[in-house]
């Protein structure tokens, strides 16, 4: 449904602190903690997930699942796919011409 990597993403993207998520999604600053806190996928009561998901979408915040394509338009962050055989597994950056020779550039 939503990791602790994407909530804390999310809250980053947002420029929010943990307090201000609980206010936002209506539930409490120990429970944002506690849902943070999990390894990998947030555990908790349904609707409380249901809470925190819907204050983000309602945000502005668009959360991508696992090989899921994103929907909306403009800037995002998320996870690249590790390519094996890929030269030291480097991932093409977005900062170099990637029709020109990125190896070269400082």
């Amino acid at each position: 449904m939503i990791t602790s990597h994407q909530m804390r993403a999310a809250r980053a993207l947002l420029g929010i602190d943990q307090r201000q998520m609980a206010e936002l999604a209506g539930v409490s600053l120990p429970t944002i903690q506690r849902m943070e806190s999990s390894d990998g996928q947030v555990r908790g009561v349904v609707d409380t997930l249901v809470k925190v998901i819907k204050a983000l979408e309602g945000a502005g915040i668009e959360l991508i699942g696992e090989n899921a394509p994103s929907n909306g338009s403009g800037r995002g962050v998320r996870f690249a796919e590790a390519r094996s055989g890929a030269a030291g597994g480097r991932i093409p950056s977005m900062l170099f011409d990637q029709a020109g020779d990125a190896g070269n550039a400082s």
